[in-house]
């Protein structure tokens, strides 16, 4: 017997050389298995469900008359078994949670070991051939094309090739054949992607096939999380099949289950007031306690990494007769368990149902990570409402070509769109919205910003009965897509109708939408400009009208120098370019110790961008080769989307995870990226998790106090920057339960825990003129504010959601932030 081997072998077997190594030691062929019933059952886990197909396969040894005639019988009824899989992994046993069950040892030992997931330890290699195998005959065809996807890593050296491989026997000669399939360097630091593709020859077709793992020097431990093989062929995928299994229910609830919830089907609800949109039947999610819960499938098998899928899902509510017709949101969610047993949700779509009609929920996915376990649900009703599923579809993304660049065919850039701006012409041009009086009169002193050639004139729009009451013109013929409109009005309250600050706003009618095109708060009667842009996409079915509105009913107003233009975007990038050329470009001379360079050629490369510039990213992200690659390419500072906010780092009071943002961390500094810390707290009461909103004023403070003290002391001196409490504009949960004082006291606090870190202000809609809550002027009223109560606030944010952005008036608001 081979010591080495996990088989028995023969003693001739067992005498062959490294040059000729035995059948078991390179493959364990099916030769050379024992030749008894009872040892037959070796068999057992090389390939799926071979203990229901062992008892009639022996007993047809005795007709068989040879293992050949077995192994062909075998072959036989393992194919009516199971068929090769279109798609899936094909790899049984893929990360190792049922030990080492359907693989095999060549003439070396493993063991599997649980930290952190599972992953399997390949010990006492003597030859580079030596590794981990597993039978794969029954589950590949030839002609289509397979991907390989595994995780390897390596002990006892520091760096190692790891290398996969097909072994192909032939029964009907003695010819052997390996084929390589793909390598990757592979080091004890940390897990390492294996990738590669192989296509299996038509003819001739291998009797047998072997996957299996070789590659480092003899002595080298060989480590491996997981094995994905699936079929990559375009042709056997179909990238119009449905991944969902009984997706019409006409099975009932075959291959669905609730998620903590009851299911099942109907023909009809509702006293047959609720019937299927297609099909015959429907299911229902019932008894549901939890928003969480809902009806849900399991598509491990049928999902790749790094593969953009489309979700559709007919649905609609039932049950709590308030909730149901007003209606509420249904979720898609995908549920991922990665092979360290990590969970990541990850939100597909959303959409507002009612208990009235069937809606399409809508939405795609794509994994980043090699998953041990993925699961499809829908959620989000509150506890009580019954979701209603008439058809779910997951299908590969179809790959949307880039729109091609908008050709702006006799574009007046600059040329003012809006009819009688000056008003000479009296109200020629405009026309009340709703049943509000317009007249022009004089302005009294009109905004010096018009300049002296402006008449003085404006409109006035009183007998106002509605918020959206106003001046309005249509501008249908005027606008063209895709050109960015730059917004420019001036406004004002009839003097003596102050006394709660008004928002007065430019909107825009586009068919059933509306787009706000920039609004001021007005606390007084002087003149204010609204600021803002505007763009259309898409060519609208009817008319394109323009109108101010906002104050309320009652309050009359006025509007002066009303100007919309398209702005040439591309001449500003332009003069941007030249700017940045001028600012950021110096001449250089360069001096050489040589005597003569003449004939000689010199060639400067930038090898580093001194130019911050960064992208969000989260832990999912760094999974994906791909985009790792893209990122380390264009930036060199990061932003983590999630990874340090509170309700993350500890979304149950006392239970902490760091672990996402310390390997994003690590991440990043192993690639020199600069990281702003992002967020030690969230002002928006949304975003605050329930646990911390259920405390006292004392527990509350007491929190605040730990969160500081726990987040900064970990990343002290690592954080380039922390944004201390995000979006302070727009909400107010610490201000408001712990008093002003406190976000001084989160500004000082975070700058003595972590003294090398810049502490900033964070805020959106700070600079396209939309939002009144966030404008400039507030913003700069609340540094200083905080600046007053001694919160050294050192840098100003600003998120960068703008629609559509003007670079000239950006560059305005930005400069009065200066």
């Amino acid at each position: 017997m081979n010591k080495n081997c996990g088989f028995n072998s023969s003693p001739v077997d067992s005498a062959r050389t490294k040059e000729n190594p035995c059948s078991f030691c390179r493959s364990h062929s099916t030769v050379d298995f024992a030749r008894t019933k009872e040892n037959l059952y070796e068999v057992r886990d090389v390939v799926p469900n071979a203990m229901e197909a062992v008892q009639t396969v022996a007993n047809e040894i005795k007709t068989c008359g040879s293992l050949g005639a077995l192994t062909l019988e075998f072959d036989r009824h393992q194919n009516m078994a199971s068929s090769s899989s279109s798609f899936g992994n094909i790899i049984q046993n893929h990360d190792f949670s049922n030990g080492m069950q359907s693989w095999y040892t060549n003439c070396c030992d493993a063991t599997v070991v649980k930290e952190e997931g599972f992953y399997a330890v390949v010990r006492n290699r003597t030859e580079c051939w030596q590794g981990l195998e597993q039978d794969i005959t029954t589950r590949v065809s030839s002609g289509l094309t397979y991907k390989l996807c595994a995780r390897v890593r390596v002990s006892g050296t520091h760096q190692a090739h790891v290398i996969a491989t097909l072994k192909l026997e032939y029964h009907g000669s003695e010819e052997t054949k390996y084929m390589f399939i793909t390598r990757t360097s592979a080091s004890k630091v940390r897990w390492e992607n294996l990738e590669g593709t192989f296509v299996l020859s038509d003819k001739p077709h291998p009797d047998r096939v072997v996957f299996y793992l070789e590659g480092p020097d003899p002595g080298v431990n060989l480590l491996v999380q997981h094995v994905l093989l699936s079929c990559h062929d375009t042709n056997s995928i179909g990238r119009d099949e449905n991944i969902i299994l009984n997706p019409n229910l006409e099975e009932g609830v075959n291959k669905w289950s609730g998620r903590g919830c009851q299911i099942s089907v109907h023909e009809s609800m509702g006293d047959g007031k609720i019937l299927p949109k297609s099909g015959k039947i429907f299911a229902s999610a019932t008894q549901r306690t939890q928003t969480w819960n809902g009806i849900q499938q399991d598509i491990t098998a049928r999902v790749e990494r790094k593969l953009a899928y489309s979700v559709t899902a007919t649905v609609r509510t039932f049950g709590n007769t308030t909730t149901t017709t007003s209606g509420c949101d249904i979720r898609a969610t995908l549920w991922v368990q990665t092979p360290d047993s990590r969970e990541q949700y990850i939100g597909i779509a959303s959409i507002h149902a009612t208990d009235k009609e069937w809606v399409e929920l809508q939405g795609k996915f794509l994994l980043n990570r090699f998953p041990s376990k993925v699961v499809i649900y829908l959620e989000g009703p509150p506890p009580g409402v019954d979701i209603l599923l008439n058809g779910f579809v997951v299908k590969h993304a179809c790959k949307i070509p880039p729109s091609p660049r908008p050709l702006f065919q006799n574009a007046d850039f600059g040329v003012n769109i809006i009819t009688n701006s000056d008003l000479r012409h009296g109200t020629k041009g405009w026309f009340p919205l709703g049943n509000c009086v317009l007249n022009v009169a004089a302005s009294g002193s009109p905004p010096a910003a018009l300049g002296s050639h402006h008449p003085g004139l404006s409109i006035h729009a009183t007998n106002r009965t509605h918020t959206w009451m106003g001046p309005a013109q249509l501008i249908t013929d005027k606008v063209k897509l895709f050109l960015t409109y730059q917004v420019s009005a001036w406004v004002r309250l009839v003097p003596g109708a102050t006394g709660s600050p008004q928002n007065v706003n430019v909107a825009l009618g586009v068919d059933d939408q509306w787009l706000n095109g920039g609004q001021v708060e007005i606390n007084d009667d002087r003149w204010h400009e609204i600021c803002g842009s505007f763009r259309i996409e898409k060519q609208p079915a009817g008319k394109v009208m323009v109108y101010v509105q906002g104050p309320a009913p009652g309050i009359s107003f006025m509007v002066a120098g009303f100007q919309i233009f398209a702005v040439d975007r591309q001449a500003r990038f332009r003069q941007l370019k030249h700017q940045t050329d001028k600012i950021r470009k110096r001449d250089i001379t360069l001096k050489f110790s040589t005597r003569s360079m003449h004939g000689e050629m010199v060639r400067i490369k930038q090898i580093h961008n001194s130019f911050p510039i960064g992208s969000c990213i989260s832990r999912t992200n760094i999974d994906n080769e791909d985009f790792v690659a893209f990122f380390l390419k264009h930036f060199n500072w990061a932003v983590f989307g999630n990874e340090l906010k509170w309700y993350w780092t500890e979304s149950q009071r006392g239970n902490f995870n760091y672990r996402d943002a310390d390997e994003l961390l690590k991440f990043c500094e192993d690639n020199k990226i600069g990281v702003r810390g992002h967020c030690i707290f969230w002002e928006v009461e949304d975003t605050v998790q329930d646990w911390v909103k259920n405390l006292g004023r004392n527990e509350l403070a007491t929190a605040v106090h730990n969160r500081l003290n726990g987040l900064l002391k970990r990343y002290k001196g690592r954080l380039k920057h922390h944004d201390v409490n995000n979006e302070m504009l727009h909400g107010c949960f610490y201000q408001e339960r712990l008093g002003k004082d406190i976000r001084a006291y989160m500004f000082k606090e975070a700058k003595r825990l972590d003294p090398s870190a810049v502490v900033f202000v964070n805020d959106y809609d700070v600079e396209d003129g939309r939002d009144t809550r966030s404008s400039p002027e507030r913003y700069i009223e609340q540094i200083l504010d905080l600046q007053e109560q001694g919160a050294p606030v050192e840098g100003i944010g600003i998120q960068g959601h703008i629609d559509s952005p003007v670079c000239s008036l950006c560059a305005v608001l930005w400069t009065s932030l200066g």
